[in-house]
């Protein structure tokens, strides 16, 4: 039962609140007017009823009595004439008056005004006993519902005198009482209903602010601030939402301040870094490399000039051994700052890179330019370059692919780069949430340029990388 219950009211709740707030508050109005007003007038109409069903049965025992009463020396002198002229003054006189009769103690009809016939089913309803003051019933006719009274003439010696008043005035004052308060009502109502609605408009409008205000905060508007109308519950929420846009219009400028230094700092770091990288591969290849050539040119001479076979074994396996160490700092000084990147460009640079990644990965790369007849900024050769150089490690190293494509096009506005895999995929939520750091540089590496990284992956179904980057 109390499940029942619950769901029930959770129904309810739920009609209820598909209405706005306007719509609640007028119907609320419009249900205690009604209410009010049926209520009136239902409980005006009984009092009403009671207070005319009251009268017409004194009516009718006040017009029986008079009747009997003056009907007393008439029945004495049998003069049937002057009772019958009685009876029909009666009648003229009361308009209720639906029938009046007098009964001679043998019971025969004296005078009656019921014209050419009078009804014999009537006679014998309701007859007084001689010592009663009045006796009355209601009967119910097809003329309505009568209020029969009998009245004993002279203690029931000259017999007895009987009325009947219809209801027919009653039923039609409560007709028109009902119409008048149902008109009242709907007056009421309407006049409620104006009442309302003037009152929730200006009780709702700003509760709707607030929403319209609301909704611009969420967009990211935190700059809303909405004038308090009154000091009352409205008012005070109205105050507090302006203390809170406030602090959140400081908060993001705070968080934007931060995430201008942060992309400020990542920009100087990613360039420190660049910098160095391309000092320290300098260094790799004019130094290091210079002093590892010079000691295979010794170590080859040393060989010519060796006459022990042991010896010259041993000089020539270092010999190779450095040349080996030349090819790693070759390798090395390429991968940390390749001098095509800076001399050439982007597609000469990423032409060498995606030779040396085939040659070393055995993956097949379909590396595709179009529209790079010039050079682009060195920001954004340098980014793209970086980041397509981490899309192929992560392939050769997670991918567990056996072809890849490289497409770069450059259009007006933006230059564009695609990768893709027909490797084993991954999830790009748990990517991008730490799992691979790579892929979070490249994303910064794109926000910085004001570009957008997107990923699309799914286990089993390879990746495609789009980045773009605006010129």
């Amino acid at each position: 039962m109390r499940i029942l219950f619950n769901r029930l009211l959770a129904q309810f709740w739920r009609f209820a609140g598909a209405f706005s707030i306007r719509a609640k508050i007028m119907g609320i109005v419009l249900a205690l007017v009604v209410l009010l007003g049926v209520g009136v007038t239902v409980q005006v109409r009984v009092v009403f009823l009671q207070a005319l069903e009251q009268r017409l049965q004194e009516q009718s025992v006040s017009v029986a009595r008079d009747v009997a009463a003056r009907a007393t020396d008439m029945i004495l002198i049998n003069d049937l004439f002057a009772l019958h002229q009685l009876l029909e003054e009666t009648r003229r006189n009361n308009p209720d008056l639906l029938y009046a009769f007098v009964v001679a103690p043998d019971g025969a009809i004296l005078a009656h005004t019921f014209g050419p016939g009078f009804p014999p089913d009537l006679l014998g309803v309701n007859t007084p006993q001689p010592d009663d003051h009045h006796q009355t019933i209601l009967l119910t006719t097809d003329e309505g519902t009568v209020w029969d009274t009998a009245v004993p003439i002279f203690d029931g010696r000259a017999g007895y005198a009987r009325v009947g008043l219809s209801e027919t005035s009653i039923q039609t004052a409560l007709r028109l009482l009902t119409s008048q308060m149902l008109l009242t009502t709907v007056l009421v109502s309407a006049i409620g209903i104006a009442a309302a609605a003037l009152l929730t408009w200006i009780a709702t409008r700003p509760i709707l602010q607030l929403k319209k205000a609301a909704e611009a905060v969420g967009r990211g508007d935190f700059n809303q601030r909405l004038d308090p109308w009154a000091d009352d519950e409205i008012g005070q929420l109205t105050a507090a939402f302006n203390a809170m846009t406030a602090e959140l219009a400081q908060a993001e400028r705070e968080r934007a301040e931060r995430e201008q230094l942060r992309s400020q700092l990542l920009e100087k770091v990613i360039a420190a870094q660049e910098e160095e990288r391309r000092r320290i591969a300098r260094e790799l290849h004019d130094e290091t490399g210079q002093a590892l050539t010079s000691l295979m040119v010794r170590l080859q001479m040393m060989t010519q000039l060796c006459a022990n076979p042991e010896l010259k074994a041993q000089v020539e396996a270092l010999r190779q051994l450095t040349a080996q160490t030349l090819d790693n700092v070759h390798n090395l000084s390429v991968e940390l700052r390749p001098s095509a990147l800076d001399d050439l460009g982007l597609t000469a640079a990423l032409e060498r890179y995606v030779q040396e990644y085939q040659r070393h990965t055995a993956i097949e790369v379909d590396f595709v330019i179009m529209g790079l007849d010039e050079r682009l900024p060195p920001p954004v050769e340098t980014a793209l370059y970086r980041m397509v150089q981490e899309s192929l490690t992560n392939i050769a190293r997670h991918a567990q692919a056996e072809t890849a494509s490289v497409l770069l096009e450059q259009r007006p506005d933006r230059v564009r780069a695609i990768i893709e895999d027909d490797g084993v995929g991954f999830d790009p939520l748990a990517s991008m949430n730490g799992e691979r750091l790579g892929l979070y540089g490249m994303r910064e590496r794109a926000k910085l340029l004001n570009g957008q990284l997107t990923i699309e992956s799914s286990p089993g179904r390879g990746a495609t990388i789009y980045i773009e980057l605006p010129l």
